[in-house]
């Protein structure tokens, strides 16, 4: 594990260095145009995958090993047999609205979260482990992990992890501030005694430093130890002039390119039959809101509608559709295949359209065969749209989408997605 933690600041300090060389540019791409041409637009070119792709692979693994512990039935994946499911299903659900037309619909208490589409947001995150959890389960343990490694040789560089992703982005930043300045001043003036005792009943020593998980650690991997003196508590550095200052260098260069810990939103793929395919409602983990102070004030909005006659504006519209779509941290992306098949993955609203059009591509069966998605309005999105993100494009919070071939008469026979995903499919 030590290694690793080396290898995530080595990153951190590549990608500082990478941001200061200026914009990129490609060895074989043309001159770069002056500033007073024009931008030339750039264009999205579709990725090449051989076999399953990576993202797709681990998802299926993840939605396997949860469902291992279900008793499931073997499923048939043969494109006759989900055919006929879908005719069944459909034909099912006609008889159903049938009836209920003729009957008064009988009230049914249905448990909540049988009605989600799916059960929650997952994340993955490699510098810890291979594990996919709840981003409430993975904080808990990054910081026990962060904490086992303050056993190890590079407990400098735990502590500064600690530092950032055990305390809030304001006590880290004044935490950061306060010990940056302890070590330069060493650096700076070896010679100067003053430098080498911190006073922990100091004020600033106090607020800043001394209630922050990961700080005190800190200083004890830079060589201070804790001392009486004089009846009062000090943080004294004990390491002789002479023997330089590499090691706070080290850790000084450390703390400054320390960084939260990012997680890994997990696709979570499903395949779904159309009949799985009606469940809409999102876990409150999609919201940036309760889900209670959002369904009050749309009661709210409503009622406040049918009191008004007020004909509403473009603009006022287009406010209150930012606000609908700023209450979501996630979006639930559908996409529905010629067969009646539904493919499923949750995605950041910042992500781009492209990491859409990837995953569905990650997926199919015949991944060099081009294909386009269709919007909800009909509108077929082009190369245009793949830079943008979900949000601009207002594909939130849960959106369908259609696939189909660029070349229909080219599409070859059998199921449109690989069969590994086809057993992510739930039997009824």
């Amino acid at each position: 594990m030590p290694k690793k933690l080396a290898q995530f600041f080595m990153k951190k300090k590549e990608e500082a260095k990478f941001k200061l060389a200026g914009p990129g540019r490609k060895l074989n791409a043309e001159p770069q145009p002056t500033t007073s041409q024009k931008k030339g637009k750039e264009t999205y070119v579709k990725p090449t995958r051989k076999g399953l792709g990576m993202e797709a692979r681990n998802a299926a693994a993840a939605a396997m090993a949860r469902c291992t512990k279900k008793d499931t039935k073997e499923f048939n994946t043969s494109l006759a047999a989900i055919q006929a499911q879908v005719r069944r299903e459909l034909e099912a659900e006609r008889r159903t609205k049938e009836e209920s037309s003729k009957a008064p619909q009988s009230d049914q208490v249905q448990d909540e979260r049988r009605n989600l589409a799916v059960q929650g947001v997952y994340f993955r995150c490699p510098l810890v482990s291979d594990e996919i959890l709840p981003k409430s389960e993975w904080r808990m343990k990054i910081k026990e992990f962060l904490y086992d490694q303050l056993n190890n040789e590079d407990s400098g560089l735990s502590a500064c992890l600690i530092i950032q992703n055990c305390n809030t982005k304001d006590k880290a930043d004044a935490c950061v501030e306060t010990l940056t300045k302890y070590l330069e001043n060493i650096i700076n003036f070896p010679d100067d005694e003053k430098y080498r005792k911190i006073r922990m009943s100091n004020r600033i020593f106090s607020e800043k430093v001394l209630h922050v998980d990961g700080a005190i650690e800190f200083l004890h991997a830079a060589g201070f130890e804790q001392q009486e003196i004089d009846e009062d508590t000090f943080m004294v550095y004990f390491t002789k002039p002479e023997d330089g200052t590499d090691q706070l260098q080290m850790l000084l260069d450390a703390l400054m390119c320390a960084e939260k810990i990012n997680l890994e939103i997990d696709r979570n793929i499903q395949v779904l039959l159309p009949s799985q395919a009606k469940k809409n409602q999102l876990p409150q983990d999609f919201f940036r809101v309760s889900l209670e102070e959002l369904k009050r004030e749309q009661q709210l909005k409503t009622e406040a509608l049918e009191s008004s006659l007020v004909l509403k504006t473009k603009a006022m519209r287009d406010r209150e559709e930012l606000r609908m779509v700023n209450r979501y941290r996630y979006t639930l992306i559908r996409i529905r295949f010629p067969d009646g098949v539904y493919l499923q993955g949750t995605f950041n609203v910042y992500e781009k359209f492209s990491q859409v059009h990837e995953f569905g591509q990650s997926c199919m069966k015949h991944e060099n065969l081009e294909f386009h998605l269709v919007g909800p309005t009909g509108h077929k999105f082009d190369e245009e749209d793949m830079d943008k993100s979900l949000y601009d494009m207002r594909l939130v919070p849960n959106i369908l989408l259609i696939f189909s071939y660029d070349d229909p008469d080219s599409a070859p026979p059998g199921n449109y997605i690989k069969e590994e995903l086809l057993m992510l499919i739930q039997p009824l």
